[in-house]
Order: C-alpha cells, then structure tokens, then sequence
C-alpha cells in the first residue's frame, strides 16, 4: 500500500514566534514544504528575512535581563516542567515524522532524548554561575570569577534533526541563563515551533525563545547581526565558512556541529551480524553515520554479503507504519543529489555496486524513496569515501592489519565519529586513542549520554554539546578584583 496522506492538522500553523507573538501574516517569500513520503504539499510556509530576524532578536535581547537573572532553581524548575511535556508527547512524535518523514516507531526515541537534555540541562541551572576564589599575590587581595550567560544565541539547526538539536543547543543555553532565537530550515519548519509554542505553554518567559523559520536571507540576517552574542550552528562546512564570515565584523563568537565521513572499522573477531545490521544506514541522513565500512581481509566477502542480504530486506515504507525501519529521503532535490554521487560512482568504476542504486517505484513512486545501496572494494580516494553523501550509500574497503585500518580511517578531512567493532578490548582501547574523532562508538551505535560530550575534529566543527562541556560552551568568564 502507498503511504497515507499527510494529516496537517497535528502541524503547527506555520509562521514565527517573536516574543509572545505568533506572527502568520507575510508578505515576503515562501517555501512550499513536502512531505517527503507522498510528495504533497503540507504548507507554504512563510521564510523570515531581516525585518522577522530583527524582531526576533530584538524580543531575546528585551527578555534577557530577567532572565539572567532568574534564580538557578526557577529556571530548572520550567525546564523539568518542559520535559515532561515533552517526553510522550504524541503529537510532537506526528510534527517529526511528517517534517521529515522519520519513521513515526523511532520517534519516541528523540522524544525522550530531548526530554533528558532539558531535565540533565535544567539540573545545572542553579549549580553555576559562582566561579573561583582566585590565589592573589604578592599583596593582599580577594580576587573571584563570575559565570556569566553571552546574552542572545542564534542557533540554526539542520533539517535532519532539528528536533533534537533543539534540546542538544538550548538546553545548555537556556539553563545557562542566554535567550535564543532558533532558525529552522525552510524543509523541516515544523518542530521548533512546536516546542517553543509548548515552552510558552508551561511558563517560559515570552521573548526567552523565539523561533524564525528561513533560508539564506534569514540565516545571514541572523548571523551578522549586531546584537547576537553567540552563533550555534549544526550543519555542513560550507555554510559555517559563510557564518564566519558574516559574523567576522562583530567577532561574534561560534561553535560548529559540521558533518563527517565516519569510518566503522569491522575487525575479524567482531560479532558480524551485529557488525552487519549497524552497517546500515537507514537513509543516511546522520552527519554521525559510518558510511565507510573498513574490514578485515579475512571476513571482508563474508560482512560485504551479509550486509548485502539485510539491505535488501531493510523494511521501507509507509513513515507511519509500526513495520517500517527507513523511510525516505528529505525531498526531490536531496534524492537527485544522492542518486548524483551513485551515478557518478558507477561512471568511474569506483568498486564494484552490490546492491542498490536506484529510486523505489511501485507504491513508494511519487515519495523520496531510495534503495539501500552498497559499494564494494573502494578506494578511499573515491568520491563516495571523500565526500558526505548523507544518504543511503555505504562503501566498503579491505584492510589487513590495524595500523592500516586506523590510517584509512584518519585520511580523512572529518573527524566527528567512529565507529569499532571488536571483541578484544586492548584493541578497542589502542584504535578508540588512535581515532581522530570526536566520538568513538566500540560495539554500539548510537548510545550517547546526555552527560557526554559530543563535537567533531577537522572539519567537523569545534566546540562541544553535552555535560559540562555544553554547559561552558554558553558561559563566559568574568573576574572581580578587590584589594584588602
């Protein structure tokens, strides 16, 4: 059966919250988005430009002096109130499947997570802020260190997981005391207007979030405007090269969440049916993906079939159905751009394609449907093991020994994650320590407590969310100085 129609009445009415405002009146340009199972339309939904971006920031910069201001444990107190409006909350799991198509069975999964960034987050709130005594010589002093928020955050998301990003960038930002205008992508509106709607619900200050859908005129609005504090980006490189330089003429601090290329490195003794069902990818549409899989010579042909047989019996479909695994890619144009690298791939004799490489016809014809598609024996000069393809598009290469594996691997511009399947654990420690990556999942995939610290290396971006760490991304240092 062909996927459902989309039911638009779960979707928030499309426009920006500014302050307590809910503005849908616009007369500058739109974007017509899809639901990308069927292909139709759920709204024309209205991009902000400067005029929006100003009002935005200007409503985060009146809301902040408050704020700030609030007692640690009022403001822990809406955060943990949030959560729980949150987690379970099934129209929000409706908002995320029919944004980006996610298979509505996962959802409950990003759910939770996000209600425990906001309830992990929401427990610092009154735990910071007081700083250091500091040792003063040679004469006689008292000199300590304050914690202080930056102020205004601009935070862009990405329209693979803009649900998620939400909770990984605000709750820190928020529990730190900064307000935030948050700019989701014209292809996945929906979600950060739904929670910031339901923020306000629970008792968030108007002004606290504000949320201004857009594209590039939006996003470079916010990015060198004069009055943000701190830019948060998730995404790819080439748009954080252009929010540096947008934001070079006010300094304007930043922190990149960028992609990556991450290898998984499959080692002979590893469990392989384990190693093969985390070979797939799903859509691929995860900047943390292990779309290089390198494996030992001794199991190479046995894990490249394996992983062959379960792509081809990977369930697809209906995004809402309780059966299906992966649904399909964001939209036309991203499925274009995949089928692009595969093309491209099969032009130049890169490897050898086992499985895949096509668009789903049949009942799944008129949404972005994309089969799992597995390259064998690639070079790692190839274009599909250099670039980020983000989707369903593996490539598979041989090694013989450790020193090699960890060698591909690094010879890579990337470094966000990896990924090792072994069971001997003084090589899981020595090739985790080898890794230039921010992340190192032995055995599993994706576990990532919201305590742990999460950012990439290289080209993967700087900075880091999660614990402490996120924590001290949002705060910076003063020192008072006070002779005795």
């Amino acid at each position: 059966m062909p996927p459902a129609a989309v039911d638009r009445a779960v979707l928030p009415e499309p426009g920006f919250l500014i302050g307590a405002e809910k503005v849908t009146e616009h007369d500058g340009e739109v974007y017509e988005h899809r639901y990308a199972a069927t292909g139709e339309v759920t709204h024309a939904v209205p991009l902000a430009g400067e005029q929006e971006v100003d009002a935005a920031v200007a409503a985060a910069r009146a809301a902040l002096p408050a704020w700030k201001r609030m007692p640690g444990n009022e403001r822990r107190r809406l955060m943990l109130r949030f959560a729980a409006a949150v987690r379970d909350n099934e129209r929000l799991r409706h908002v995320i499947t029919v944004e980006n198509a996610f298979p509505f069975s996962f959802t409950p999964y990003f759910a939770n997570w996000v209600a425990e960034l906001f309830e992990y987050n929401g427990g610092w709130a009154d735990k910071i802020g007081g700083g250091e005594v500091v040792p003063t010589f040679p004469g006689p002093a008292f000199d300590y260190t304050l914690d202080e928020p930056y102020g205004v955050v601009a935070v862009i998301v990405p329209w693979n997981g803009p649900f998620v990003s939400f909770g990984q960038w605000l709750g820190p930002a928020l529990a730190a005391g900064n307000t935030v205008v948050i700019k989701p992508p014209e292809m996945a509106p929906y979600t950060c207007l739904a929670l910031a709607e339901l923020a306000l619900e629970v008792g968030f200050p108007p002004g606290v979030i504000n949320v201004v859908p857009g594209g590039a005129v939006a996003g470079t609005a916010l990015t060198s405007h004069r009055d943000v504090n701190k830019i948060c980006f998730t995404g790819s490189g080439g748009t954080a090269s252009r929010i540096i330089s947008a934001s070079a003429p006010n300094l304007t601090p930043t922190a990149f969440e960028l992609g990556g290329k991450s290898a998984r490195i499959v080692f002979a003794d590893a469990d392989l049916q384990q190693a093969a069902r985390r070979t797939l990818l799903g859509t691929g549409q995860a900047c943390i993906a292990g779309s290089r899989v390198l494996v030992e010579a001794p199991v190479y042909d046995q894990l490249v079939e394996m992983s062959a047989a379960m792509a081809k019996q990977v369930p697809m479909g209906d995004p809402f159905d309780p059966g299906t695994f992966v649904g399909p890619v964001i939209s036309q144009g991203h499925a274009d751009r995949i089928l692009g690298f595969v093309d491209r791939a099969k032009q130049a004799g890169t490897g050898r394609l086992v499985t895949g490489g096509e668009r789903l016809g049949g009942d799944l014809a008129e949404g972005y449907f994309l089969a799992p598609t597995i390259f064998a024996d690639v070079d790692n000069s190839a274009e599909i093991a250099r670039e980020e393809v983000f989707g369903p598009v593996t490539a598979f290469m041989r090694f013989e020994t450790e020193e090699e594996a960890v060698a591909i691997a690094n010879d890579s511009e990337y470094g966000l994650a990896a990924h090792v399947e072994t069971n001997d654990l003084r090589r899981a420690h020595r090739v985790s320590r080898d890794l230039e990556a921010g992340t190192v999942w032995v055995n599993g995939f994706v576990d990532l407590p919201v305590g742990a610290p999460f950012g990439g290396n290289k080209r993967s971006g700087y900075g880091r969310q999660g614990g402490i760490w996120g924590i001290r991304e949002f705060l910076q240092t003063k020192n008072v100085w006070m002779p005795l």
